[in-house]
């Protein structure tokens, strides 16, 4: 039985909780996998930390771990609405050492190895650069750069002995201009540089890979929140060259060709799941001018 460890990305007062298999989810993984002509990867002999699970990519991931044989344990800034069976509780804040490696031993101690790790905790709120405070500025690159980097740190150890796998989930933000998160879209770039510097430092023991996550519907409040309702996502898909934005499972079936032995000679990757990308603004404008002229 695999064992996922999954940890939130703020507070110090966490929970862990169990989720229950959700077949659907198989279903459509195997189906991905037969149409590519292979197996669905399996990880019943693995173990697996997640950083941020209790929600939207994270909890997508976990779903996906738990759907090919998981066991899945969770620790989150809040508890979830709606507790599932079993649930147990842990503490982790990822910007702390000490409470990181109090993680990493935890995971030892009730399993006895480590061999995947997905650093998904992060995010940010939009903030003006011309007047944002440096305090600010700080946590958000705590949160989605350095974070990430002392997750790994404290968890080498137990992968080099697994011949485990790191899987980074940045950004396309770190990949094109980031106005309104600057700080996010710079700490986003900085785990991409880590990614590829990492994977030949700490190769041939340890993988490591990134996910440069495009657009992503989570849920109707972030939609509410990022991107102005339903309108607002209908208008966005629209322009996307695959006239739909990701979803969790997008993010977390890669996360699931990454970890298997199907990319044993992938290392220092960013893999784009962002459906083709963002067309350019230029392209926009040319596409909205005759609608204005029409409308003047």
């Amino acid at each position: 039985m695999l064992c996922i460890y999954v940890c939130g990305a703020f507070h110090a007062g966490g929970w862990l909780f169990l989720f229950p298999q959700r077949p659907d989810m198989l279903e459509r993984v195997e189906g991905l996998y037969q149409a590519l002509g292979g197996d669905v990867p399996r990880f019943n002999d693995k173990v697996v930390l997640v950083t941020g699970g209790s929600r939207g990519i994270g909890r997508g991931i976990v779903s996906a771990f738990l759907d090919c044989g998981a066991k899945v344990f969770a620790c989150a800034r809040n508890a979830p609405g709606e507790a599932e069976e079993n649930t147990e509780f842990i503490e982790a804040d990822v910007r702390d050492a000490d409470q990181v490696q109090r993680l990493i031993d935890t995971v030892l101690d009730r399993s006895g190895r480590l061999d995947i790790l997905v650093n998904n905790a992060g995010g940010s709120p939009a903030a003006d650069a011309a007047t944002v405070s440096p305090r600010f500025t700080e946590a958000i690159i705590r949160l989605n750069l350095l974070a990430p980097l002392l997750v790994s740190q404290k968890a080498h150890p137990a992968l080099k002995d697994a011949k485990g796998s790191i899987i980074n989930i940045a950004s396309v933000s770190g990949i094109r201009p980031s106005p309104g998160t600057v700080a996010y879209g710079a700490a986003k770039a900085g785990l991409l540089s880590a990614t590829a510097s990492l994977a030949q430092e700490w190769g041939p023991d340890v993988r490591v890979n990134a996910i440069i996550a495009g657009l992503i519907k989570t849920s109707a409040d972030a939609a509410d929140e990022h991107y102005g309702g339903e309108h607002g996502l209908a208008a966005i898909e629209d322009k996307l060259p695959a006239k739909r934005m990701g979803t969790a499972e997008d993010i977390a079936n890669a996360c699931l060709y990454l970890a298997s032995d199907a990319a044993s000679y992938v290392s220092g990757a960013s893999l784009e799941v962002f459906g083709g990308g963002e067309p350019p603004s230029f392209l926009t404008f040319a596409q909205d001018a005759p609608r204005l002229r029409r409308d003047d």
